[in-house]
């Protein structure tokens, strides 16, 4: 799994590229959604995506791979068992994501936050504060899918699988929702 094309390919194949009318975890709207949950599901798939994914980043001694939940925990995952790394995961918790479960970070660690897809990157940029404030040192973000066309910026080194520009829309700006259709949420935040 090395190509654009193949990862889109890929989701196509396994009905994880989705057309309709969508309320994006970022809040805003789209016609587009990716559920990587679907390609994720075969554990092929999930070793292929996690290895070719990882492969941007084998010379940066990664010691830990962090995702927030729910989305990103199997590219963490399989991303973390190509490097050879520990992978962690946060979670919301009154608002605010935290390492949870008894998991740390040491001071000093090397870690690479890993998302399934970037939209607006507000997820990734959380999870690397949690790494910053356990004392650990980003050094890299990584997400199988890009969907903000590469606008989403990052102060570390940034890979993506797949990189596509999305329209997507503010709410009350929403072409859909101007036509009477009703945004679904079918992403892993209610």
């Amino acid at each position: 799994m090395s190509t654009q094309d193949e990862t889109l390919a890929l989701y196509e194949k396994t009905g994880a590229l989705l057309r309709g009318h969508f309320l994006l975890t970022s809040g805003l709207h789209s016609d587009t959604y990716l559920q990587s949950a679907l390609v994720l599901q075969h554990p092929e798939y999930a070793a292929a995506l996690g290895a070719a994914l990882a492969a941007s980043f084998v010379g940066d001694r990664v010691q830990v791979v962090v995702a927030p939940a729910i989305g990103g925990i199997l590219v963490a995952h399989e991303v973390a068992r190509a490097l050879g790394a520990r992978a962690l995961f946060t979670e919301r918790e009154g608002g605010a994501m935290r390492l949870r479960r008894g998991f740390a970070i040491a001071p000093g660690e090397r870690c690479l936050v890993v998302e399934d897809v970037v939209t607006t990157g507000g997820s990734t940029r959380e999870v690397a504060q949690v790494v910053a404030e356990a004392g650990g040192q980003a050094v890299g973000v990584a997400s199988l899918i890009d969907r903000s066309g590469g606008a989403a910026a990052f102060p570390v080194k940034r890979a993506a699988l797949a990189t596509v520009a999305v329209p997507t829309f503010r709410p009350e700006e929403c072409p859909l929702c101007k036509t009477g259709s009703r945004a679904v949420k079918p992403g892993s935040r209610a």
